[in-house]
């Protein structure tokens, strides 16, 4: 009887501690997010820069490895986010993709351009996976973009853009810090748009 128990215990005991949680657990942020199902803008101080990178945050109704893969599309940029003019893969390093983006600003009076360098994929935390990316060349001193990608679930994802523009002209912080975070908020609205859409050709 004894031969015959343990295994079965073993078992058991091996596969609570194998299996994996079906779901992660949702911040208060994300809760908030699931919610109202706006974007959220938002203001991010980083190292070395007197101007504030600008960001935008939403919820996504698609699985991370759906939301990675648009964010990894970065040829497709144009297409779904309306503020990107042009986005094109020039050049590839090891596991590192060169990519140009042109984006305008000021309500169009002014244009940003920049060869950046994305990063591949890399995790943070269980349940979180940034790509990052900093400019080679451009019409800017400074471009600095993170994507976060945080698991909320199986089904839904927590998609946040960051993004650092120093110019070369002396325009006020505040002023490219709002334009910034506004071109975040249509590239995470647009990438969910797109993830969710895959989702529901999934569907049907």
């Amino acid at each position: 009887m004894t031969q015959s128990f343990f295994p079965a215990w073993a078992a058991c005991i091996a596969l609570s501690l194998a299996a994996p949680s079906a779901t992660a657990r949702p911040t208060e942020e994300s809760k908030r997010l699931m919610t109202h199902r706006n974007t959220e803008q938002y203001e991010v101080q980083k190292a070395e820069s007197t101007i504030k990178a600008g960001a935008s945050r939403v919820h996504v109704r698609a699985p991370s490895s759906v939301v990675k893969k648009v964010v990894l599309d970065f040829a497709a940029y144009e297409r779904f986010i309306s503020e990107f003019e042009k986005s094109r893969v020039v050049g590839k390093k090891d596991d590192k993709t060169d990519v140009y983006l042109q984006v305008p600003i000021l309500h169009g009076a002014a244009k940003i351009w920049a060869v950046v360098r994305f990063e591949p994929p890399k995790a943070v935390s269980e349940d979180e996976e940034v790509v990052s990316a900093h400019m080679l060349t451009g019409n800017v001193k400074r471009l600095d973009a993170t994507w976060r990608i945080r698991k909320i679930d199986d089904e839904n994802t927590q998609l946040q853009l960051e993004m650092l523009i120093v110019p070369k002209l002396p325009f006020p912080g505040s002023i490219i810090t709002g334009e910034v975070s506004r071109a975040a908020k249509f590239a995470v609205r647009g990438s969910r748009d797109r993830a969710e859409n895959a989702m529901k050709s999934k569907g049907n």
